[in-house]
Formats: structure tokens, C-alpha cells, sequence
């Protein structure tokens, strides 16, 4: 991986993680960046219960226009 880490860079950007195996065994995973803050956010139990409380609003139609939010452009 050393000799070719500029190549393992390009495809990590194709791909949500690389697993890395030594001696034919798998022992670490590099992950791309917006994946890892994906996780980060799914393990925030804050973050998921505002994500469920707005998902609840919106069906209920308690939404806001676009206009009351930022106003006449």
C-alpha cells in the first residue's frame, strides 16, 4: 500500500472504505471522510432524535415556506 497510497487515495474516493488485510487477514479499514461523518452523526443519539422529530413534522405539514425563513429575495 506504501508504494501505491496516491492510487489507494483515488479509489477510497470511488468507494465509502478500503479494508486492509495483513497476512491474509483483514485488520483495518480506511474510510472516506464524508462516510466517517455519516457514522459519527449516526451515533449522535441528539442528532437522530432531531432527525426523527422533524421527519414527524414534516408529516404533519408543520413546515415553514421559503419565504417566512428567508424572506422576500
Amino acid at each position: 500500500m506504501r508504494a501505491n497510497f496516491s492510487s489507494t487515495l483515488d479509489e477510497l474516493a470511488k468507494q465509502k472504505y478500503l479494508l486492509v488485510a495483513r497476512r491474509g487477514k483483514i485488520s483495518h479499514a480506511i474510510v472516506n471522510l464524508d462516510f466517517l461523518e455519516d457514522l459519527l452523526a449516526l451515533s449522535n443519539k441528539k442528532y437522530l432524535t432531531s432527525i426523527r422529530k422533524a421527519r414527524e413534522e414534516y408529516k404533519r405539514g408543520d413546515t415553514l415556506s421559503h419565504e417566512h425563513v428567508f424572506g422576500e429575495l
